[in-house]
């Protein structure tokens, strides 16, 4: 089969690839029809995750068909159409006990793509299959479903959730790319007085406005003069960190008010200052991490009845054979307004499956 191999920072190919075996009596072989290109994907190939090592398939979110399981999987057989999260739980630890799946402990949480081969590629063996897949209802369609593997929870979750959005709220997001456009759509669920959002291209703004941002401003216009205007100078009551640079994290604590909440979503290749002699007296809550993906069921029967934004994000589709020419796209959005870009999800229908020895 073939996949997206990652080399070195700056290097990487869709290339021939061992197929995927199972390994573990837990696993599941997944044939691969709509994968994306995230963020952190990026990070990676320059370098920002040094986990990452050379020879690794990339790639964290997929649709997909079971095709093969191991005898203790018991929640999908071959056949079902799943979406795969980019979380992977044990199940059994002590994190996973508490939904924190992100932090699991039992050879989980993020590593696809990570430290194990990833979803963009053909085939994929997805660790722990029982809790790491969910069976899709065939209402949702792929290219939706596959921004449920990681965009939408991790918005919903790490900005949303943990920033505790509110009613009656003021809301800054910083950054409007996927993850930021996601935090604009799943924030307005919780009925804010306004969301402002903050990137320095025109056409990431006028996606934030399309999905219920009510005020907008590139760097260059002073963001924290606009949300004390909008706010009698007391700022925002949650600001949201959607980049992963030290500038904006910045921004966002100058923009938060006093006992507000800075929710950190970024993926950091950089050291951040904290100014605690500024923070401190002024009572802010900053937090940050990986997302847990306990939402994804959720979030999944709110994209069955309509209620997400999710095909609102794509902007690009390619082929799956097309994965590097995605990535320059995906990498050179403020040049092409790519937004989120979707690979494969020609086939909405169940295909035949095929026996393990005929993956090619």
């Amino acid at each position: 089969m073939k996949g997206f191999v990652f080399h070195s920072p700056g290097r990487s190919s869709w290339e021939e690839v061992p197929d995927p075996d199972i390994k573990e009596s837990t696993d599941a072989i997944v044939r691969v029809d709509t994968a994306t290109v995230c963020g952190t994907d990026l990070h990676i190939l320059k370098g920002d995750v040094p986990e990452v090592r050379p020879g690794t398939v990339l790639g964290h979110e997929a649709v997909g068909e079971i095709v093969e399981t191991g005898r203790d999987v018991h929640t999908v057989q071959p056949g079902d159409r799943v979406l795969v999260s980019c979380i992977t739980a044990c199940g059994r630890c002590g994190y996973c006990w508490e939904r924190t799946y992100g932090q699991c402990r039992g050879g989980g949480g993020w590593i696809l793509g990570h430290v194990i081969d990833g979803t963009q590629a053909e085939y994929v063996r997805v660790p722990y299959a029982d809790l790491s897949v969910h069976a899709l209802p065939g209402t949702v369609d792929s290219k939706d479903a596959v921004l449920l593997a990681d965009i939408f929870p991790t918005a919903y979750e790490v900005g949303v959730l943990n920033g505790h959005v509110r009613p009656g709220d003021t809301v800054a997001v910083v950054g409007a790319g996927p993850v930021g456009l996601a935090a604009i759509a799943t924030a307005r669920l919780f009925a804010p007085e306004r969301v402002i959002a903050v990137d320095i291209a025109g056409t990431r703004l006028e996606a934030a406005k399309s999905l219920g941002a009510d005020a907008v401003a590139d760097p260059g216009e002073v963001p924290e003069q606009l949300v004390a205007d909008l706010t009698d100078g007391l700022g925002a009551d949650v600001a949201i960190e959607a980049v992963g640079a030290p500038e904006s994290f910045e921004l966002c604590t100058r923009m938060v008010r006093p006992g507000g909440h800075v929710a950190n979503v970024g993926v950091h290749g950089k050291p951040v200052t904290l100014h605690l002699e500024d923070l401190w007296i002024r009572n802010v809550t900053i937090t940050m991490g990986v997302v847990d993906t306990y939402s994804t069921a959720t979030l999944l029967k709110m994209a069955a009845a309509g209620r997400l934004p999710t095909s609102a994000l794509v902007t690009h589709t390619f082929p799956l054979d097309r994965m590097e020419e995605a990535y320059d796209v995906f990498g050179r959005g403020a040049d092409t307004g790519a937004l989120k870009v979707v690979l494969g999800g020609q086939q909405h229908e169940v295909v035949a499956v095929r026996a393990a020895g005929e993956r090619m």
